[in-house]
């Protein structure tokens, strides 16, 4: 196994481990930033380092467009193509794919779309996105798999499932690299029964760890966590489960309370770029004209670069002249304290206080 899980600690459901990659070992739960087109937006590698961000994802559908995955492989793969020294993990291309809607065509074989960038026909399969990971040459790669729209029916969900899984096995017959592990994808939308089953198929094929998708697309959050309360148990307890695209604090803690290992989202340096800073108590929108003459931090307690150095009178003065600056304040704050509240739910589960940590954190936190 190129990719192993050692679980620490547990507290209820919660769980804190370490996540052993070709570049490094790694701490978990963790919240991976996301850099879609091998950047972080606005950020450099060194502060995410600063801020103690331990493993980025890339996008492969956004790679294979543009630059190819040619040209990220004559670079000496992704690390060295974006500087980046610590684990990088890929996504298959299959939710951005399959977001495309009318402008792709779904076969047995794999989906045929159109490029969002200049139109041109593209074809991605199984086959097809592992040779672009293995070219990319990510730490973590993920099998292609279809991500259903919410809400579809039970029938189209069972039929879609079956398939991830004859993907997912197509995946793991094509994949070959001694420097790249490979995770495997349940789906199963938003029926338990399926759900069961994906998992059921996506174990007995032995994967180095397990996502959890087609969450977080439209669904109430109370459903997601009913799916996950029946998604979970399903799962191998000596490998790491990854929740995909999900990045708010409330869907953190309570992914981790349901022994999620490993999230990611572009959410907090998406709603960073229209001045949605993200603190314990809930979202700030510093545009808003109540804090033209605030002189504090976006957050009183936080330790990041933006808090310590400018206050929400310049930062909304920023957005206001339109200032490049602005998104980068704001993201790297968003990012700290994302990662910063990752470490601080990591450490209530390895000193036993996890439920004290998840009730004191419902106590403040307003979603809007």
């Amino acid at each position: 196994m190129v990719i192993e899980y050692e679980l620490q600690a547990e507290c209820g459901g919660a769980r804190a481990g370490l996540l052993r990659t070709p570049h490094g070992t790694f701490k978990t739960p963790m919240f991976m930033p996301v850099g879609t087109q091998a950047t972080v937006k606005t950020l450099t590698p060194e502060e995410l380092y600063d801020m103690g961000a331990q493993v980025i994802l890339s996008n492969t559908y956004h790679l294979f467009l543009r630059p190819g995955e040619d040209l990220v492989r004559e670079a000496g793969g992704l690390h060295r193509f974006m500087n980046w020294k610590r684990a990088v993990l890929t996504d298959s291309g299959g939710f951005q794919v399959f977001s495309l809607g009318r402008m792709r065509r779904i076969t047995e074989e794999g989906v045929t779309f159109r490029s969002h960038i200049d139109g041109s026909e593209k074809f991605l399969s199984p086959e097809v996105s592992m040779t672009v990971q293995m070219a990319l040459n990510a730490d973590i790669a993920m099998t292609f798999d279809e991500c259903i729209p919410y809400p579809s029916d039970y029938e189209y969900t069972r039929l879609s499932t079956e398939r991830t899984s004859r993907w997912a096995r197509r995946c793991l017959d094509s994949h070959r690299s001694d420097t790249q592990g490979l995770f495997g994808i349940v789906q199963g939308g938003m029926y338990k029964d399926l759900r069961k089953k994906s998992a059921a198929d996506l174990v007995a094929m032995n994967f180095e760890g397990y996502g959890i998708g087609g969450l977080s697309v439209g669904e109430s959050k109370d459903i997601m966590y009913d799916i996950l309360d029946g998604t979970v148990p399903y799962l191998p307890r000596e490998k790491a489960r990854y929740l995909m695209g999900v990045g708010t604090p409330d869907c953190l803690i309570e992914g981790v309370a349901r022994g999620i290992d490993m999230f990611d989202c572009v959410f907090p340096t998406r709603v960073a770029r229209n001045g949605m800073a993200m603190t314990g108590t809930g979202r700030v929108n510093v545009r808003n004209a109540g804090y033209a003459r605030d002189f504090g931090p976006l957050e009183e307690s936080c330790g990041c670069y933006t808090c310590r150095n400018y206050t929400r009178a310049y930062i909304r003065h920023l957005f206001k002249a339109e200032e490049l600056l602005a998104y980068r304040l704001v993201s790297i704050h968003n990012l700290y304290f994302l990662l910063n509240f990752m470490r601080r739910m990591r450490e209530s589960v390895l000193n036993g206080t996890f439920a004290a940590f998840r009730e004191n954190f419902w106590s403040r936190y307003r979603d809007s």
